[in-house]
């Protein structure tokens, strides 16, 4: 069932030997060089100005590339619309331009292009396959140069673009025109007038290898344009396109200036045509991306876009709590809903995997009040912490069933970060045993997910960076964290890129049956105080487990609060309970003791509460004394054993929660 479930989407992004084989192809590099570079600034970003054969050009660098070092290639008036630009160089893309004056897509002019192409690819070392933007007579140079070259094109991007040369500068309909430009066109193109209106490479014209190569195109026009009629330009543009099987998105503005005739006018949407180009762009190993869209997202973007408000929590370990990702994806929702007031919760608390998840999401986070959004990730810790296949399953699908339990509109995101250990299973040409469970669950439940750890183990073995001097770490430097943020992005803009329609209404999740009868659905942390203290133990209202000369690390929550703490050898106490499961929320450090409990009297179990990381680490740790139990009345007693682990301290158990699924 796994292999035909869990790994149903991982099969077809296998793709490392192809992407490898795509970045190895040489280039046969022209004459062309960058000559007399300088620097100057480019709204607060570095700008490298050059010459290249007598043209003027300049590439804007990002403080922080991208991985792949993706681009877009600008084709006239770069300082038009610079919003988009700005927001991708932002977010690590270079930004290309080359002055190609009066050309208008001649032969020279792609010749040209060609040149400059191999050229800046050679010294900068960019991506391949860079985004064309065309901006008004700019169209002529992108979608000519994409159909010429289309396995060098990752997407176009158009702005107000001329698709047909006899609408402008000819004028042969309903545009205006303009007469010397015409000129100029034919002189530049070599043709008399008569064989300009014979023209075959217009871009309206030039449709099919775009189309066949699968290049997306976006375009933004006014409809009161009549320099640049849409009717005679992108209309037709994207008739042909749409036709062919091409994915065309068209934003339109009713009016532009009348200064500009229509030509000019406010930007619609920066952001929706940055999310557009990073998304098409971003040089991922696998074209699709590494989001698998369950049930879209379109519950929250309600919530967001009708009731002006929202509430996100994040509910994760280490590399949740606090992460400089997160803090991206928070400013990635404030820009995208720039009127919605947001609630974040950041529930991120090192060292927990899904099943410590699934006890504290009702007291962290539903409690709270109603949430829109949920990202949890859990792959990281309960891979490294040892949790059983069976234990993978219990704790996501508590957290999930909880989710939806709670509040049947919650949108959720499961993410599955990387760790050396899933690099070499992929590698292996294996899924994650974790992976797999959590994709068993998410699929059950419809909730979408993206395969970091997969897309980071591809973009390494595709020669994009390495682990030692980019990554770096499970607990990823800031490269990494700003991966994690951009694949999100991605799958956000994708699951909400159709235009927003006001009339949308809210659609409840289906509740299937449990996977597992025994999963944490209705986990919950029990006080302190339900406990009855036989023997031994004594509740400190604010316990430092470091004190005494025992030393050891502390996560926040798990020191300086309540705990009942015992440590000497038959320290007893009882927990009445009703429930299918029991256990112990502790701090294991350097001192921790073994455990012995038992169940309605049954016979004694024994638990070591020394972790291989409790010698310099008092680990928030929970440990299941007691599963797949009725659901009944039950008594749960422990003690404190004789005996202990050689490599610690003491005896010590120190709990700071009990937990319970009812």
């Amino acid at each position: 069932m796994i292999a035909k479930v869990a790994v149903s989407f991982l099969v077809q992004h296998f793709r490392i030997q192809v992407f490898c084989a795509l970045l190895l192809v040489p280039f046969a590099f022209g004459q062309g060089v960058l000559e007399g570079q300088s620097e100057g600034e480019w709204n607060g970003h570095r700008q490298l100005r050059f010459t290249f054969e007598g043209h003027g050009a300049h590439l804007v660098v990002p403080a922080h590339a991208a991985p792949s070092r993706p681009w877009v290639w600008r084709a006239r008036f770069p300082g038009y619309h610079t919003e988009v630009d700005q927001l991708l160089v932002e977010r690590g893309h270079h930004i290309a331009y080359l002055d190609t004056g009066g050309m208008l897509g001649s032969d020279r002019a792609m010749g040209l292009w060609d040149r400059f192409y191999e050229a800046l690819i050679a010294e900068h070392e960019l991506a391949p396959r860079p985004a064309l933007e065309g901006v008004s007579r700019g169209g002529l140079f992108v979608y000519r140069w994409a159909a010429l070259h289309p396995e060098r094109v990752s997407c176009i991007y158009a702005d107000t673009p001329v698709c047909d040369i006899r609408s402008w500068p000819l004028g042969d309909g309903r545009g205006l025109g303009h007469p010397a430009t015409w000129q100029g066109l034919l002189k530049e193109f070599g043709m008399t007038h008569a064989q300009a209106l014979e023209y075959t490479h217009n871009p309206i014209d030039l449709m099919a290898p775009i189309a066949g190569a699968h290049i997306p195109l976006m375009t933004v026009v006014s409809r009161n344009d009549v320099v640049v009629p849409p009717a005679e330009n992108t209309d037709v543009l994207a008739t042909r396109f749409r036709q062919l099987g091409g994915d065309i998105c068209i934003l339109s503005v009713a009016e532009g200036t009348q200064a500009s005739n229509g030509h000019h006018f406010t930007h619609p949407d920066p952001l929706r045509a940055a999310d557009f180009i990073e998304r098409h762009s971003s040089g991922t190993p696998t074209p699709t991306g590494y989001g698998a869209l369950r049930g879209g997202l379109a519950n929250c973007r309600i919530r967001f876009e009708q009731e002006l408000k929202g509430r996100v929590a994040f509910l994760g370990g280490s590399i949740t709590s606090r992460g400089a990702w997160q803090a991206e994806v928070c400013q990635y929702l404030r820009s995208r809903f720039p009127k919605t007031d947001f609630e974040f919760i950041d529930a991120g608390v090192p060292s927990m995997g899904s099943t410590p998840g699934a006890f504290r999401l009702e007291s962290e986070v539903l409690d709270l009040g109603r949430v829109d959004l949920l990202f949890q990730e859990a792959g990281v810790n309960d891979s490294t912490n040892g949790r059983s296949p069976q234990e993978m399953i219990r704790g996501m699908e508590g957290v999930l069933r909880q989710a939806v339990l709670n509040n049947p509109a919650m949108d959720c995101i499961v993410m599955h970060f990387v760790d050396p250990g899933k690099m070499r299973t992929y590698r292996a040409g294996q899924v994650p045993e974790v992976v797999q469970r959590h994709e068993l669950v998410a699929d059950h439940y419809g909730v979408s997910t993206i395969h970091l750890a997969l897309e980071v183990t591809e973009r390494i073995d595709g020669g994009q960076f390495t682990w030692s001097d980019d990554f770096k770490n499970l607990h990823p430097a800031p490269f990494g964290h700003r991966l994690y943020a951009a694949s999100i992005r991605r799958l956000l803009s994708e699951a909400w890129d159709e235009p927003w329609k006001y009339e949308s209404k809210i659609t409840a999740h289906a509740l299937p049956k449990p996977m597992d009868d025994q999963s944490y659905d209705r986990a919950m942390i029990v006080a302190l105080d339900q406990a009855r203290v036989l023997k031994g133990f004594d509740q400190a209202s604010s316990c430092d487990p470091r004190a005494d000369g025992i030393g050891g690390g502390v996560r926040a929550g798990f020191v300086n609060v309540p705990m009942l703490v015992g440590t000497e050898a038959g320290s007893r106490l009882v927990l009445d309970f009703k429930g299918r499961a029991v256990g112990l929320w502790v701090a294991a450090g350097p001192d921790a003791g073994v455990l012995e409990h038992r169940i309605d009297q049954g016979p004694w179990e024994s638990t070591d509460l020394f972790t291989r990381w409790s010698a310099g680490l008092h680990l928030p740790w929970v440990y299941l004394l007691g599963t797949d139990l009725d659901g009944e009345a039950h008594q749960l007693e422990i003690r404190i054993a004789s005996e202990k682990n050689p490599k610690s301290k003491g005896r010590a158990c120190r709990i700071v929660r009990f937990v319970v699924n009812r």
